[in-house]
């Protein structure tokens, strides 16, 4: 017997959790903010954005929110900080930041 994934929190019993090849619930991963585990913080810089849109396809968390065309600032809740974002922006405007913000 499987406990349902949304109601799984840091109190469930390991006992009641399914092996991990076992969850197959897409898009889940929502429903828990990951952007805790964070060591550094992409600053999203608008001033120096250009809308090139490079930054959100790499984003392997989809922190970066794009609404009518335009990308937004960082999901902070699920952003663990990698990085990429910063490394593909040809503009500068995503600026890394040791810690959490």
């Amino acid at each position: 017997m499987r406990t349902d994934i949304t109601k799984i929190n840091e109190q469930t019993p390991v006992g009641e959790l399914t092996e991990g090849l076992m969850v197959f619930a897409g898009g889940t991963s929502k429903l828990f903010n990951t952007g805790e585990w964070r060591t550094n913080t992409p600053v999203f810089k608008a001033d120096l954005c250009k809308q090139c849109l490079l930054c959100a396809p790499v984003c392997p968390d989809v922190s970066i929110p794009v609404v009518d065309g335009k990308r937004l600032d960082f999901d902070y809740d699920h952003c663990k900080g990698c990085g990429i974002c910063a490394k593909v922006c040809p503009f500068g405007a995503i600026e890394m930041k040791e810690g959490v913000e």
